[in-house]
């Protein structure tokens, strides 16, 4: 059950090097994968040559087994969620949700029922009639994914959409993101540099590094069998000091 291939993609900029260098790989129908890597390892570049937002180089993308990669970003039925929640502040929550239902033709008779589901699924019935400035950066970020899910898309795009949330916050949303996964069966890609982040979340963790795949896998088999050196460092490594900086503390419970 295929969603979507990704075939020898390739992308760069002006007078720099290849962002992405032939990346080429799966995703199911109904997984959460995880782009991984540190910053200007090609991951945003990859989120935007799969909605729509750039043009490769080279290379095809395919979803449901039909070819999409010159098809702008309203023709692929895929949604994205961006790190600034990117939100109408003259507008109140329900007329985030709802707008762009209403400007479809096929939604519009539905948009206020549909807004109003979605906002419950999200936990923010409560909120409907507030304005984006009074809320707290995990309520807007959840109007923004009631935003994106609300018009069905078959494929959800999650741009570090977390960073600039607290802790509390941060797994919070996992769990509401993991719940929604599960209520509507939408196939998820999350780009993250956070390593907790994609190995709590994901079905599979694709680690990229200068524009290449250095592994993509269950988070169960990155840990037995790291692909190389890089990804036993960035990965491994990285999630083992986090666990001795906070064992001390654990321990002397």
């Amino acid at each position: 059950m295929e969603k979507l291939r990704v075939c020898n993609l390739s992308k760069a900029y002006a007078k720099s090097a290849g962002v992405l260098k032939g990346v080429s790989f799966a995703v199911e129908n109904g997984e959460f994968l995880s782009i991984l890597g540190p910053s200007g390892c090609g991951k945003t570049t990859l989120l935007r040559l799969l909605i729509g937002l750039l043009k490769p180089d080279s290379g095809r993308i395919f979803k449901d087994g039909i070819d999409i990669t010159d098809l702008t970003a309203d023709k692929r039925h895929m949604g994205i969620v961006f790190q600034n929640y990117a939100l109408f502040e003259n507008m109140t929550v329900l007329g985030n949700v709802e707008y762009a239902l209403k400007v479809r033709k096929d939604t519009r008779a539905t948009a206020r029922s549909k807004a109003l589901e979605m906002l419950e699924a999200v936990g923010l019935s409560d909120k409907r009639g507030c304005m984006p400035k009074n809320l707290s950066g995990g309520q807007q970020q959840r109007v923004a994914i009631a935003r994106t899910m609300s018009l069905e898309p078959d494929v959800v795009l999650f741009d570090e959409p977390m960073s600039a949330l607290d802790a509390d916050t941060r797994i919070s949303m996992r769990n509401e993101l993991k719940k929604l996964q599960s209520a509507y069966g939408t196939t998820m890609i999350y780009v993250t540099h956070d390593q907790e982040e994609a190995f709590a979340m994901s079905d599979r963790i694709m680690i990229l590094s200068n524009g290449e795949i250095s592994q993509l896998d269950t988070p169960e088999n990155i840990c037995r069998k790291p692909a190389s050196d890089y990804v036993r460092a960035f990965v491994l490594d990285n999630l083992q000091a986090k666990v001795d900086s906070l064992s001390r503390f654990v321990n002397s419970r």
